[in-house]
């Protein structure tokens, strides 16, 4: 019996290593950024601090940040070429960027990024103890039954034997200090919960492809010089 998968959601991991200097000037930045907080009462206590809801949404500017930006984009490149895009026929841009702090038990909940096609998260600062991504499926095309993949009582009673990866619903991804992830936007992701984070510190950002000529092209964006402002 062949079994045949089909359809795979791919994201890629990298590292990037930058020197230990590189790495404080950043970390001392992104402290600064949460003392300097321009909205706390977003942030509530079981959830990790991120600087995209606190002002700090456009770090990719920042010199301090400016040699790891310029080694991302060489990993989201090679991420347009893994889904076979052509890189030279698009212009990629960095919307908004931005860290994220981690301490004890806070995380990040399940979300998706809506308005971008390419996201990311950077790992400058994490112990093996922190909480890693979680990645969640949303087809659930197996699910021949519906909800059975998804339900504790249907493992606990035994009609689904056990979990695997065929019928696996989510997927934890475990990284360690200057791993990158490189995804779709559009796909669900967390942090794990009930971790001990140790000040884990994450980099993330949402990213766009713009068609650099849309002449009888009918998928993509077209060339911002083509937009018009009403």
């Amino acid at each position: 019996m062949n079994i045949i998968n089909l359809f795979p959601l791919t994201i890629i991991k990298d590292k990037i290593d930058m020197s230990e200097q590189e790495k404080l000037l950043m970390i001392d930045e992104i402290r600064k950024m949460k003392k300097d907080s321009k909205n706390l009462a977003y942030q509530t206590k079981s959830n990790s601090w991120t600087g995209d809801t606190q002002g700090f949404e456009f770090i990719h500017k920042s010199k301090s940040f400016e040699k790891l930006f310029s080694e991302i984009k060489k990993r989201v490149i090679a991420y347009l070429n893994c889904v076979e895009i052509d890189e030279k026929l698009v212009d990629i841009y960095i919307q908004r960027s931005w860290a994220t702090i981690s301490e004890g038990d806070e995380r990040i909940k399940k979300h998706k990024h809506f308005q971008s096609h390419i996201s990311f998260a950077y790992y400058l600062r994490k112990n093996k103890s922190d909480s890693n991504l979680i990645i969640f499926d949303e087809n659930y095309n197996n699910e021949i039954m519906p909800g059975i993949f998804r339900s504790e009582n249907a493992l606990q009673k035994g009609i689904v034997k056990k979990m695997n990866q065929f019928n696996v619903t989510q997927a934890i991804v475990n990284v360690e200090e200057n791993d990158i992830i490189v995804f779709p936007s559009k796909t669900i992701h967390s942090t794990q919960v009930s971790q001990n984070n140790d000040e884990r510190i994450s980099i993330s950002a949402d990213i766009i492809c713009v068609a650099k000529d849309s002449r009888l092209l009918e998928m993509g964006l077209p060339p911002l010089n083509e937009w018009t402002k009403i």
